[in-house]
């Protein structure tokens, strides 16, 4: 059976829990090297050894994406190991604190741009100067959100950032499409993910209005996001850039 990633090199940042974790399995089950990536080392240590234990071949390498220097090591520990680098899922984020956007602190602006935008502007600075590197070519999978789409009330740092990965993303593809390097972003809407499930204990509400917000009628599903993901890194999706694709259940449709 022919696999839609195999051999393919493949980065995932945020990969020690969520969508990040889901879709790392998924890219090795379809036949590719991932290394994952995140600061916590022991999540993400986890998510290597059960793709191991599935016959995969992973590797587990600690960034902060904020940091330039760290996501330069990232691909560069992703061409040691493997050679090259193919494609790359930019993952990591953060929720931040809920306020509107009077009481929002610049603490948590600064935390939501830094990691949220930022992280994703050096990856993806990094990740095609190395695909130009290697003669061009390459697929890039961003993680915005709805929020990156739509307003969403007391989270405007959050907003910004999702919407500022959607600008990038559409950027990025157009900059660089006659080289053959595909950017696309996902954004999702409710996913049962530990990041959602720590909104949901600190404010049991927000599932029953994320429910009401969602055509479809449930939350979900990590996985769900992965199987996406690895579909828009893949030949499959070979005329497919530019493109911020919502996977929520058709609350955007709305």
């Amino acid at each position: 059976m022919n696999r839609a990633m195999a051999d393919k090199v493949v980065i995932v940042t945020g990969g020690a829990a969520g969508i990040g974790a889901a879709t790392a399995l998924r890219f090795a089950e379809e036949g590719a090297r991932v290394v994952v990536s995140d600061i916590n080392e022991a999540g993400g240590q986890q998510v290597v050894e059960h793709i191991r234990s599935t016959g995969g071949e992973a590797i587990f390498q600690r960034c902060d994406v904020s940091q330039s220097d760290q996501v330069q090591g990232l691909i560069q520990t992703a061409v040691d190991q493997y050679g090259r680098l193919d494609a790359a899922f930019n993952n990591a984020g953060v929720e931040g604190d809920a306020a509107t956007t009077p009481n929002c602190s610049e603490e948590n602006f600064d935390l939501n741009i830094a990691v949220n935008l930022k992280g994703v502007f050096l990856c993806l600075k990094y990740q095609i100067n190395q695909f130009l590197a290697q003669g061009g070519g390459g697929a890039i999978v961003n993680t915005a959100s709805v929020a990156g789409l739509v307003a969403a009330k007391g989270v405007p740092a959050y907003v910004a950032a999702k919407h500022g990965v959607v600008g990038l993303t559409k950027t990025a593809a157009i900059e660089f499409a006659k080289k053959g390097i595909r950017v696309n972003a996902v954004c999702p809407g409710g996913i049962r993910t530990e990041m959602l499930e720590r909104a949901i204990d600190e404010k049991p509400w927000v599932e029953k209005q994320l429910l009401r917000l969602q055509p479809i009628g449930r939350l979900g599903e990590p996985r769900e996001i992965g199987e996406v993901v690895v579909f828009l890194c893949s030949d499959q999706a070979s005329f497919l850039t530019g493109q911020a694709v919502p996977v929520d259940g058709g609350c955007t449709a709305i």
